[in-house]
């Protein structure tokens, strides 16, 4: 399809700066902040951006493809957009959004158990080609309820999160009435009232709710009562015992999300993963951690002819999944850039950020002349 993207926002921090002006501060914040005091959160960026990517101007070319093959299927380019929880707070309707876009431009869209669309529905506006991220729920009779709904929706990849075996410290969150229980100060009225489209759309789509979730919540639960209940409901630890269940139940491609050690790449190829997704929850979790490409690249170098070596967190552009790729990542996926895509421009975002990203990265490759994604690493300054 043709790339078009409004030209007035040509890159992403235009559309982080216009979200920002556009939705409250507390969705805002909730979006754009990290944990404890955000080091890990900048460094993803600022080291992934030290990678640099040598070009060979004289060398014959003969075009740029950005199509690359994942577990079987053709994509038509080496990007997808990330899971992300609690997407119609920031923009009503977002996911929803970004699953078409991502159907039509032909990338993968990963839904997460906790964002505002259903598996079902997402696999409609997909037609059965949307990834699900499993948060792990306590009990197994939930747990193979979700697995086998996500079966029906013909999802054919299945994401299991390693990152949260205890949710983030998220000072902003906190101070805004976003931990759980969440709440509605009022600081957080007032910013309604001064974000009067956020406010309408939020008025035309309905207040968000953990749609996958809907059929397993009791009704009428008070926002108190909706925090013990997601607290008794998951259990964000993974382990062999957890994880061997869901191999054995789940026909389709089994992927781990959050790994960043040599460790847990052996486990998840031990225990027969189809891949893994190099990531720190956007630097959500582990204020401490590394950033994620330190750990791709020794990953990817060690067991990326055992199993697929994927990378998310600190990618914001597409010289950004250039930079992944070179560094042996076989995928990329994004998050935030895609939020402030939708967050901005609503209904137009999702079509406006994949273009301008496939635009920047198209850009990258001939400037490098590399005619196949698979050619990154060759251009890695090491």
């Amino acid at each position: 399809m043709a790339l078009k993207f409004d030209t007035r926002y040509p890159s992403i921090d235009d559309l982080r700066t216009k979200a920002q002006k556009k939705i409250p501060k507390f969705a805002f914040e909730y979006l754009d902040g990290g944990c404890n005091e955000d080091v890990n959160l900048i460094r993803n960026t600022s080291e992934l951006r030290e990678v640099q990517l040598k070009p060979n101007y004289l060398r014959k070319h003969h075009g740029s493809s950005q199509k690359t093959k994942l577990f079987g299927i053709e994509y038509d380019a080496p990007f997808g957009i990330a899971p992300v929880g609690l997407q119609g707070l920031m923009w009503p309707n977002s996911p929803e959004i970004l699953a078409k876009a991502a159907f039509e431009h032909n990338i993968p869209f990963i839904l997460s158990t906790v964002t505002t669309t259903s598996i079902e529905r997402a696999s409609e506006l997909t037609e059965g080609k949307a990834w699900f991220q499993l948060y792990h729920p306590s009990e197994d009779s939930l747990r193979d309820d979700i697995i086998k709904r996500a079966e029906a929706a013909e999802c054919p990849v299945l994401v299991i999160l390693c990152d949260v075996p205890t949710f983030g410290f998220r000072p902003r969150d906190i101070r805004n009435g976003l931990a759980m229980p969440p709440k509605m100060n009022l600081a957080n009225i007032l910013e309604g009232f001064t974000h009067p489209h956020w406010s309408l759309q939020t008025l035309k789509h309905g207040i968000p709710n953990f749609a996958t979730l809907k059929p397993y919540m009791p009704k009428n639960l008070d926002l108190k009562q909706l925090g013990k209940f997601m607290d008794q409901t998951f259990s964000g630890r993974l382990n062999e015992e957890k994880i061997k269940p869901i191999r054995d139940m789940w026909k389709g491609k089994l992927v781990l999300k959050g790994v960043a050690s040599e460790y847990d790449t052996e486990e998840a190829i031990r225990l027969g993963l189809d891949g893994i997704i190099v990531s720190n929850h956007g630097g959500r979790q582990l204020d401490a951690g590394q950033s994620t490409v330190k750990p791709l690249s020794t990953i990817a170098e060690k067991y990326g002819d055992k199993i697929e070596v994927m990378m998310d967190s600190g990618v914001r552009s597409g010289p950004d999944v250039a930079r992944a790729m070179a560094s042996g990542a076989k995928f990329t996926f994004m998050g935030r850039s895609f939020m402030y895509g939708v967050s901005a421009l609503g209904k137009k975002g999702g079509n406006h950020t994949i273009s301008l990203l496939k635009t920047e990265l198209q850009q990258v490759m001939e400037q490098l002349c590399c005619e196949n994604t698979s050619d990154f690493p060759n251009h890695l300054i090491k």
